[in-house]
């Protein structure tokens, strides 16, 4: 009996995720500790749905990516600080779901939470939404810390995926006390050989990523 169940307990384990492309990894199997929301395989985004090729709840980055994540998550622990990833590898049928969304100018579900200062048909043009990403290239994080003892995310000022000026590294409409973290998180990035966003505090891709001008489609499982 006990080895039926052993022989069960393979085949689910080996059914539960996917073959990854060469240099691609799932983050758990590098650094278990970092904590995860993946907020597209969820309602809680700015369309509100679940969005297409997250099928899992599960991070996916290139190798390169998750050591350089893992080396960062030590730093922070040793100030009972870590990480915590919102999104990673997206598949280009993701960036398709939300070019699509971004058409359909009744649909305004989440702009009260996620934009309300901007018009919708303002997206593309301010660079909210584009045609192409950089995290389905696989080395683009979003991400914030988080205490370690609590699980409460740093204050940031601004809430992820919010698209408005305060989600500006260098906002003034933020605090000090927002600023020192938001400030915190970019450079332990920075020193860690990653490059941020302009207009997203929480976005950054790695240094010499290894699939520059590859934008890949496989699912998110």
């Amino acid at each position: 009996m006990k080895y039926n169940f052993l022989i069960i307990l393979f085949f689910s384990l080996s059914f539960s995720a996917q073959n990854l492309p060469k240099e691609f990894v799932y983050l758990k199997t590098i650094d278990s500790s970092i904590k995860s929301e993946l907020r597209y395989f969820s309602n809680n985004n700015f369309i509100g749905k679940p969005i297409d090729g997250y099928e899992g709840n599960c991070v996916i980055v290139t190798i390169e990516t998750a050591k350089a994540l893992k080396k960062i998550q030590h730093i922070l622990s040793k100030k009972e600080l870590g990480l915590k990833i919102f999104d990673a590898y997206r598949p280009q049928k993701a960036v398709n779901h939300f070019v699509k969304w971004a058409k359909v100018l009744q649909d305004t579900l989440k702009k009260a939470k996620y934009y309300p200062t901007v018009s919708k048909s303002e997206l593309f043009k301010q660079g909210y939404i584009a045609s192409k990403s950089g995290h389905s290239r696989g080395s683009t994080v979003d991400l914030t810390i988080i205490n370690l003892k609590t699980g409460k995310e740093l204050d940031m000022g601004s809430p992820y995926d919010f698209f408005g000026q305060k989600s500006h590294p260098f906002s003034n409409n933020i605090t000090k006390k927002q600023r020192e973290n938001r400030m915190l998180l970019r450079n332990i990035m920075l020193s860690n050989n990653f490059k941020p966003y302009a207009n997203e505090w929480w976005h950054f891709t790695l240094k010499n990523e290894p699939f520059p001008n590859t934008y890949f489609n496989f699912p998110i499982k």
